[in-house]
């Protein structure tokens, strides 16, 4: 219902040519500044997160090398999703 028209009598607004829908955040001035911040938040949380939830396991499990799996499984999930988020983009 995205092109219903708000009243019954006026025409639903018109498309713009190749019928995709403008990007609101196009040409925005601190938008590349907000892409290198989310660069490092993803790149820290990975393995904190990973390392964290590998820490616990260890303390429950009564191991030593989960730990060590969070982290690098953290840092390869932090930088897949840089790059399937960032890298991929046409220009």
């Amino acid at each position: 219902m995205a092109d219903a028209p708000s009243n019954p009598g006026e025409p639903p607004a018109p498309r713009p040519p190749g019928g995709s829908v403008p990007d609101p955040d196009a040409g925005h001035p601190r938008l590349q500044e907000s892409a290198m911040w989310n660069t490092v938040a993803y790149l820290i949380s990975g393995p904190v997160i990973f390392g964290g939830m590998g820490w616990a396991l260890d303390h429950w499990l009564h191991t030593g090398f989960l730990v060590v799996l969070g982290l690098l499984g953290g840092m390869a999930m932090s930088l897949y999703l840089v790059w399937f988020r960032y890298g991929t983009q046409q220009q």
